[in-house]
């Protein structure tokens, strides 16, 4: 069994320098990644995360509008309400694929997507602040959205942080 704990293996899973860099946001070589492996496993947790709810969205009779989020939907437009949240699922399994397939091929872009989702949880947010929705209990989704903006603070502070030393 190799030995995970040595220096150049840690280096590699954590940052060596804990000192962002922001011209990692936009590389000049987007195709490298220097950073920590941890950024990257974040990341794709989260896109997986991501992934799940847009195929439940998709594929529940609801859309998880009322089995999950808690939303009546035996009031008029309730149906309206369904078919918004699977065109919202769509619109989030489009969005995971495509920066799925763009950090497989271009990993050194994972902290401008980290700061994309992040930003992304920042505007649901807002949203849900202004145009607040009536729910019965507590939705999965607005209970998590907090928790995944700020992990996508960490991950973007992760990912702009080197994790090989200059040489």
């Amino acid at each position: 069994m190799a030995n995970t704990d040595t220096p150049a293996v840690r280096s590699r899973i954590m940052p060596v320098r804990w000192v962002p860099d922001l011209t990692r946001l936009l590389p000049e070589h987007p195709g490298r990644y220097d950073g920590p492996r941890l950024a990257v496993w974040l990341l794709g947790s989260y896109l997986v995360v991501i992934v799940v709810r847009s195929l439940i969205h998709l594929a529940a009779p609801d859309g998880g509008a009322g089995s999950i989020a808690s939303i009546d939907l035996s009031v008029e437009g309730g149906d309206n309400i369904v078919g918004l949240f699977g065109q919202w699922g769509a619109i989030q399994l489009l969005l995971a694929l495509v920066i799925i397939v763009l950090v497989a091929r271009y990993r050194g872009l994972v902290p401008f997507f980290a700061l994309a989702l992040g930003v992304e949880s920042l505007l649901r947010a807002l949203s849900g602040t202004l145009k607040p929705i009536e729910t019965l209990g507590v939705a999965p989704g607005a209970a998590l959205n907090d928790v995944m903006g700020y992990a996508m603070v960490v991950v973007l502070y992760l990912s702009l942080s080197p994790a090989k030393p200059k040489g």
